[in-house]
């Protein structure tokens, strides 16, 4: 199998399961759970794909509505839409003053000795060669972009935990590769995860059930579990409980350390 550099494809993906609910509905935006397997907004692409945005929009009738932020394909969770133009100018001076602050869940293999920690280590491309196949995939390095996550175990189980996790910066896939930097690597995750090759194997044949069972799940298990910021003088806070299908692997596992 050869490097990997961009996500064009035609093999199959599978089709989400939920469909979006609004959490939180303001007059300038919503707070909706966008779930796993969503887009947050349409790109042109070789398979379809189910989006946040278009489907919100024809539900709400509001064509104004924009993302001031993105979560991954595969990342549940809460996901901000502005109502207007005024809103996302907002939203991006809050975002930029770093007033946004974003909670995740993850469902991790390993169970880490300490109960709080802090990773401050720059993140950037690992660049291809050697062990390293794909082209997007970060890592910590020297030459990196400053990068700096807060964790908490929130539960041990099974030789698993579950990580409360709140990044102070936005790196490209930050929490993900963090995680893996601390010998964590997250439940389901094609490019971080315990198998450096699967990744190549989807771009190549898809979702299988195969690869799922390799996987553990289809997806990254990270949920975006609530999100806060000032606004009009009173501080927002959403939160949206750990989604269904982390939940269920979550109780499936042993009840042991």
């Amino acid at each position: 199998m050869g490097t990997v550099t961009a996500p064009a494809r035609t093999a199959p993906l599978l089709p989400p399961t939920e469909r979006p609910r609004v959490i939180l509905e303001h007059p300038d935006f919503y707070v909706v759970h966008k779930p796993a397997l969503w887009l947050t907004h349409p790109v042109r692409a070789r398979v379809e794909v189910p989006d946040l945005l278009t489907f919100m929009q024809r539900t709400t009738g509001e064509a104004d509505l924009a993302p001031p932020h993105r979560l991954d394909r595969e990342t549940s969770g809460a996901q901000v839409l502005t109502r207007d133009r005024e809103a996302a100018q907002r939203f991006f001076t809050l975002f930029k003053t770093h007033l946004v602050g974003k909670t995740y869940l993850a469902v991790v293999h390993g169970t880490p000795d300490w109960e709080r920690r802090t990773l401050d280590a720059p993140l950037g491309d690992l660049g291809l060669g050697g062990a390293n196949r794909i082209s997007i995939r970060q890592g910590v390095v020297p030459d990196g972009k400053p990068a700096v996550t807060d964790f908490r175990v929130v539960a041990r189980r099974a030789g698993h935990a579950l990580i409360e996790a709140y990044p102070r910066s936005g790196r490209l896939h930050q929490i993900r590769a963090h995680l893996s930097h601390l010998g964590l690597p997250m439940v389901g995750d094609k490019i971080y995860g315990r198998d450096p090759d699967v990744f190549l194997t989807f771009m190549e044949t898809g979702q299988t059930p195969e690869l799922t069972a390799r996987l553990g799940l289809a997806r990254q298990a990270l949920h975006a579990a609530r999100v806060a910021f000032p606004w009009a003088a009173t501080q927002v806070v959403a939160e949206v409980p750990l989604a269904p299908d982390l939940q269920a692997y979550w109780d499936a596992l042993p009840d042991t350390p």
